[in-house]
């Protein structure tokens, strides 16, 4: 009867039900894209036998809960890019004038869609993707951050194995210096004091021991903690303390560290906050409303064809404030790249200089320190089985020798640990190679 009013009803039916079915499926691939069953970590067996510092890392770099955070961070911000990149939904709206009177009733169905102008979706969706690039550098240093705990940790755990067997063997040789003081009080060549002061060695070399071993259980827990374990399985933990870490030349320095990733998510913050000023200038200038819809007027007996536009006038609101506040943060982040790349700076010659100064102290105590207090216990203590020398001559010499290798051990843990450090500055994944364990 109404072919024109049949049309647009039709129309706006035909509109509607396409946004809606619209709708639904991109909830539904949404909702496939993150899931939750997406988030699920790794689940890590940790070896029962020997570890290596390979088989660590790996560990941690795949079963460390902040580095799940930092991934579950990467693929939430992932969901902004998806959100950014939506049309506004359009609006169904309807009215009845005259409610109580059908034959003067007036009723209005009307479908509008606002249009965005000014660039504001392409602003939004750029301004998302800079922050998927913060979300990654993040995520990379954090990978870097659980590297160098992993090489620190477990080092620290070669070294506590190093120092129980340190301590092992100067139980044995107070044990054996007891034994020859007694010998010697029996016959009469030495005063039973001498034979105290050796058994007093001897307890106090037990106590090294135990304390020793209270080192390695604490620094197990803490390399296995990388991984988010609370009870470390592994046996022992196999590799080298006495290979030590190389120095890296300036040039490769300063490449390395322009691609750091703590450099490049300051930058990418850079290019973010512009991104956001961007967004923020577009939406100074207004959207357009368009509007479509069928008026049917009872009491005229026929149906009217509504089609509108709004557009609102940007006189008080014209986003000035926050035009003003993105520009300044923008400056801000400038400026803290700036901060970043003096504070990075400073800290790579730091590690550099504080590794130089381990190394040369590394290689003097196991080439020239550690042999001649060797030396000098070993002839002391032979003197002493034959008369030659007082046992507290002895102990003088034991103390030099056994200090001098705490202090190597010490050297190499903190090397190989500052090592790691400027590795994680500079933003190197190499691992650092495990072989058979010695000892020096």
């Amino acid at each position: 009867m109404y072919p024109k009013n049949f049309a647009v009803t039709l129309l706006l039916r035909t509109l509607f039900g396409f946004t809606v079915l619209a709708s639904t499926n991109l909830n539904a691939q949404t909702q496939d894209k993150l899931g939750p069953t997406a988030f699920a970590p790794a689940v890590v067996k940790e070896p029962n036998g020997i570890l290596t510092l390979s088989s660590a890392i790996d560990l941690a770099l795949r079963s460390n809960p902040a580095l799940s955070a930092a991934t579950n961070e990467l693929r939430a911000v992932e969901g902004a890019v998806i959100q950014a990149g939506l049309l506004p939904n359009p609006e169904v709206s309807t009215s009845v004038e005259d409610t109580q009177n059908k034959a003067t009733r007036t009723t209005t169905i009307q479908l509008s869609q606002r249009i965005e102008l000014g660039g504001k979706r392409t602003a939004r969706i750029a301004s998302a993707e800079r922050g998927v690039d913060v979300a990654a550098a993040d995520l990379a240093a954090k990978r870097l951050d659980i590297r160098a705990t992993v090489i620190g940790a477990f080092f620290d755990v070669l070294v506590a194995q190093e120092r129980i067997q340190q301590a092992e063997d100067l139980l044995g040789l107070a044990q054996r210096a007891s034994q020859a003081a007694s010998r010697r009080v029996i016959a009469g060549k030495i005063s039973p004091v001498e034979e105290t002061k050796a058994r007093v060695a001897e307890a106090s070399a037990r106590v090294e021991l135990n304390q020793a071993q209270r080192e390695l259980v604490s620094a197990r827990k803490l390399l296995a903690a990388s991984w988010g374990s609370s009870t470390p399985h592994f046996e022992r933990a196999e590799g080298r303390t006495d290979l030590l870490p190389q120095l890296r030349s300036s040039e490769e320095i300063t490449r390395r560290l322009n691609a750091s990733p703590a450099l490049l998510r300051a930058r990418h913050e850079v290019d973010r906050f512009s991104a956001l000023a961007d967004l923020e200038r577009s939406r100074r200038i207004p959207d357009v409303t368009v509007s479509l819809g069928s008026k049917k007027v009872e009491e005229l007996g026929r149906n009217q064809t509504i089609v509108g536009v709004s557009i609102p006038f940007p006189i008080f609101d014209r986003n000035q404030g926050n035009v003003l506040e993105a520009q300044r943060r923008a400056d801000k982040a400038r400026d803290e790249l700036n901060v970043t790349e003096v504070r990075l700076s400073a800290e790579v010659t730091q590690n550099e200089e504080r590794l130089k100064a381990l190394l040369i102290e590394a290689q003097a105590l196991q080439s020239e320190i550690m042999p001649g207090a060797r030396s000098a216990y070993e002839a002391a203590s032979k003197g002493f089985e034959l008369g030659k020398f007082s046992f507290l001559e002895v102990l003088d010499a034991q103390r030099t020798f056994f200090q001098a290798r705490s202090q190597y051990l010490r050297s190499l843990s903190d090397a190989h640990r500052t090592a790691a450090d400027l590795e994680r500055v500079l933003g190197s994944i190499e691992l650092t190679p495990s072989t058979e364990p010695g000892r020096p």
